[in-house]
């Protein structure tokens, strides 16, 4: 069977990302740790987050994340939005625009509450513009204010 996994560079710092990202999404499992030494650090693993696999390396400093590619954790309300938000902006991690940040890595995500489809990507195209236009003006999406802008309010 053909499968897709995203294989994400770490420059020494693996063992933090697997015990970061396991315990950011709460179904997260650890696959696989492979060392080159018995003794040395991690040279790869394999998590699961939210159902899908991905490959961590320890490759050293030679490649950084950019914004280029990012992950969307797609979500239900403003209580997980704030989790994740607040999660992934924690300790060196970094704020963006319209739902967008980066983790202390430098991996960028997307926080998306389920109503940005109700709001910025709903049916009443005066609605979307102005949910559109709040949005353009957040860091971490607001939903209550995504879903005044779409009402007119």
């Amino acid at each position: 069977m053909t499968d897709i996994m995203p294989c994400l560079w770490f420059d020494n710092r693996i063992d933090d990302a697997i015990e970061f990202y396991t315990s950011t999404f709460k179904s997260a499992k650890v696959h696989e740790v492979k060392r080159q030494d018995p003794k040395g650090p991690v040279f790869t693993a394999i998590i699961e987050l939210e159902g899908h696999k991905f490959m961590l390396l320890n490759g050293g400093p030679t490649f950084k994340f950019t914004e280029a590619v990012s992950f969307m954790i797609n979500v239900d309300g403003q209580d997980e939005v704030d989790y994740f938000w607040d999660r992934l902006t924690a300790d060196g991690g970094e704020e963006s625009q319209c739902g967008w940040c980066k983790d202390k890595f430098g991996l960028s995500w997307q926080v998306v509450p389920k109503q940005i489809y109700e709001t910025v990507l709903g049916k009443d195209p005066a609605g979307s513009q102005r949910a559109m236009q709040a949005m353009m003006k957040m860091g971490k999406l607001i939903v209550a204010d995504l879903q005044k802008a779409y009402a007119g309010a």
